[in-house]
């Protein structure tokens, strides 16, 4: 029995040798299937990596742009306050301005005012004045009913005038 014990030895190394190798290609199988699945995932990543970096790139792009944009309404809108100030300004001096001339109308407007009182107080001075001479000298008014009605018709218009400039000073 000893000639065929070697031999199933070296049969049984040999079977173990070649389990060993079975095993060692099945083992390098389900690596290289491992290999192709990561290396596809790899690809998918990449061509995934690549379409965010375009994406980015184009999201960038918009934000200077839409940068850009806001930097120039800013200024324009920096312009327009400028621009609202000044018509401002130019609007209060302008009413100052009208404000002035008013007040000077109604000053001039006073004065005249004044003025013909003064000069209708005049004059009713004068025909009293003539009236007492012509009645000193027992002389007729030849004009006495005209300048009646004329100064009836005067004294509703001063009436009214001083009215007038009555209510406006209020």
């Amino acid at each position: 029995m000893a000639p065929s014990v070697p031999r199933t030895r070296a049969a049984a190394a040999l079977r173990m040798k070649q389990i060993a190798l079975d095993n060692q290609d099945r083992t390098i199988r389900r690596l290289r299937a491992q290999l192709s699945t990561e290396r596809r995932g790899l690809a998918a990543t990449k061509k995934e990596l690549k379409e965010t970096q375009v994406a980015l790139e184009a999201a960038h792009k918009v934000i200077a742009g839409l940068t850009e944009i806001g930097l120039s309404m800013s200024k324009k809108i920096e312009k327009l306050k400028v621009k609202k100030q000044l018509v401002k300004a130019n609007h209060v001096e302008c009413h100052q301005k009208f404000q002035a001339r008013i007040h000077e109308a109604e000053d001039s407007m006073q004065a005249q005012h004044l003025l013909i009182e003064a000069l209708v107080d005049e004059k009713d001075s004068l025909l009293q004045t003539i009236h007492g001479l012509q009645e000193a000298n027992n002389a007729p008014a030849p004009f006495d009913g005209v300048i009646g009605r004329k100064n009836r018709k005067k004294n509703r218009k001063r009436k009214k005038l001083r009215i007038f400039l009555w209510a406006r000073e209020r």
